[in-house]
């Protein structure tokens, strides 16, 4: 009795689905950085859905999720590059206080670390940069790191799949 049990556990884990490009999935999973931080993790509240494919996670990331089987529990690492790209020290722009006063608040006070949202050329979105140091007064520039802030980080991603269709 108990090796037909065990059998069939083994042959449910052979037929489960498995990942495929396109497929929907519903899974639980932990991104955690360099420290061990977790950035996003849905363990302890609903399990995520999302279909391959469509830009919802980072191309390694969908590499990584092919061929998994239903039911699987894994962690891979992602290095540093990986998943949000490399740093790119094109992305360090110097932008005038003008321009900050121009497409925002004229009275906001900007401090290094804070995120300000710029309106992209054609108007319709924004995008982010992180204020990294303020110029002189008399010089009246801002320097954007407009580089996703996880950019260049080694990362792990721990992902446990419930459903693949």
């Amino acid at each position: 009795m108990h090796l037909s049990l065990s059998k069939r556990k083994q042959t449910s884990v052979v037929n489960a689905q498995q990942v495929q490009p396109g497929s929907f999935l519903t899974l639980h999973y932990r991104l955690s950085g360099p420290d061990g931080a977790d950035l996003i993790n849905t363990f302890a509240d609903k399990p995520a859905t999302l279909s391959l494919g469509t830009g919802e996670l980072a191309p390694a990331v969908e590499r990584r999720l092919i061929g998994l089987a239903e039911g699987a529990h894994t962690t891979f690492q992602l290095a540093p590059g990986e998943a949000f790209g490399e740093r790119n020290p094109e992305l360090l722009q110097r932008v005038a206080l003008s321009v900050l006063r121009e497409h925002g608040d004229p009275d906001e006070r900007y401090g290094v670390g804070d995120v300000v949202q710029f309106p992209t050329p054609d108007g319709q979105g924004a995008f982010a940069g992180v204020l990294r140091e303020l110029g002189p007064p008399e010089e009246d520039w801002a320097l954007f790191d407009f580089n996703h802030p996880l950019a260049g980080q080694p990362l792990s991603f721990e992902v446990q799949l419930i459903g693949v269709l």
